[in-house]
């Protein structure tokens, strides 16, 4: 059964469309301040960056799409050729399928055979961690082991499992369960959203546990919702919950200024140019899902070319506001206006001190 709902989930993002309808990622509202006097060249722009002993060349990571089902093999395959040419980050869909059932383990190794040096990102769903430590330990290391994983994710998907018809909406005792996986192993331990955003008040709890790294997969992207609305016999709830998160941007300001981990800035992000704002906000790296697995279906050397036109993208910003490093990036001046500096002085953050850092 799961790994029919694997298949349902790639058809329906393939075919489908699955994107927030009137909520969007906030990056509209951020506008970099252009440089006129960059004094560099774009020619040596440097966007590599370093992520647990790893060197990347660029910020971009495919982050969790796929596996579980034996036509996810393929996808994988290409994800991961891809990933290994332009050394960028990879991470997988969720893995619990292949821990249950061995016959699919192929559609996750795939990954590490055909990307045996780059980052690789393990999966694991929160539900699937709670209970006996010893089983939760065991299955977070059979997830890591299946791929030589270089980080466990551990994703939360309580707006998805609230709409999947037969989902788990018992969200009792994830911290500990997290905490207690974080404890247990010796390898990095990430929390990710899907796609409704993560709050500065759950982020310092995450990082008060032991969590390495937060992916914020905010609002305006993917909706989840929107997927299971398409596989539910009644779209009521799909419907009307179809919009819900924190938008993309407003969750990366929220916890560049309030926690110390390294932050992925995803949801919703499609170019180069969305890129440099989220970094300019202060996330460390950014993840592209939807559009890489749409690429995905036509073979590496689209997603190869997506990747290449993404990274120039984001060079040409750079260059815009004179920015020779993802460091200096992160100092440039920008200005938040609209819908999101509204949401953010809600909440209580000074949205001008991004607007003269230099």
């Amino acid at each position: 059964m799961i790994s029919d709902r694997k298949l349902e989930h790639l058809l329906i993002c393939k075919h489908y469309d699955v994107q927030y309808k009137n909520k969007k990622t906030g990056f509209e509202d951020i506008e970099l301040i252009h440089n006129a006097l960059p004094e560099i060249s774009k020619e040596d722009i440097d966007i590599s960056t370093n992520v647990f002993g790893k060197k990347l060349e660029s910020p971009l990571f495919i982050t969790a799409i796929t596996g579980g089902h034996p036509s996810a093999l393929q996808i994988n395959k290409e994800l991961a050729v891809a990933a290994e040419s332009e050394k960028i980050g990879l991470g997988l869909g969720s893995q619990r399928a292949a821990i249950e059932n061995n016959d699919l383990v192929d559609t996750y190794k795939v990954a590490r055979e055909n990307a045996p040096n780059t980052l690789l990102i393990g999966n694991i769903g929160a539900p699937q961690i709670i209970g006996d430590n010893d089983k939760s330990k065991d299955f977070a290391k059979k997830a890591v082991d299946m791929i030589d994983a270089d980080i466990l994710a551990i994703h939360l998907n309580v707006l998805q499992e609230s709409i999947q018809p037969g989902g788990d909406t018992d969200a009792n005792g994830y911290v500990s369960a997290i905490e207690n996986i974080v404890n247990m192993v010796d390898f990095p331990i990430m929390v990710k959203e899907t796609g409704t955003g993560i709050a500065t008040e759950e982020a310092k709890i995450l990082e008060n546990i032991g969590v390495e790294f937060i992916d914020v997969a905010g609002a305006g992207g993917t909706s989840w919702a929107a997927v299971e609305t398409y596989r539910a016999k009644d779209r009521y709830l799909g419907e009307l919950f179809w919009d819900w998160g924190i938008p993309t941007a407003v969750s990366t300001v929220e916890l560049s200024n309030s926690i110390n981990i390294p932050i992925i800035s995803s949801g919703g992000i499609r170019s180069g140019l969305d890129a440099a704002k989220a970094i300019a906000l202060g996330a460390d790296s950014v993840g592209i899902a939807l559009p890489i697995l749409k690429d995905a279906f036509i073979g590496r050397n689209e997603i190869i070319n997506f990747i290449k036109r993404f990274n120039d993208s984001l060079k040409i910003a750079m260059f815009l506001v004179g920015a020779k490093n993802l460091e200096e990036l992160k100092n440039s001046n920008l200005v938040i206006k609209g819908e999101t500096k509204d949401w953010l002085e809600e909440r209580d953050f000074n949205t001008k001190i991004y607007s003269r850092r230099k």
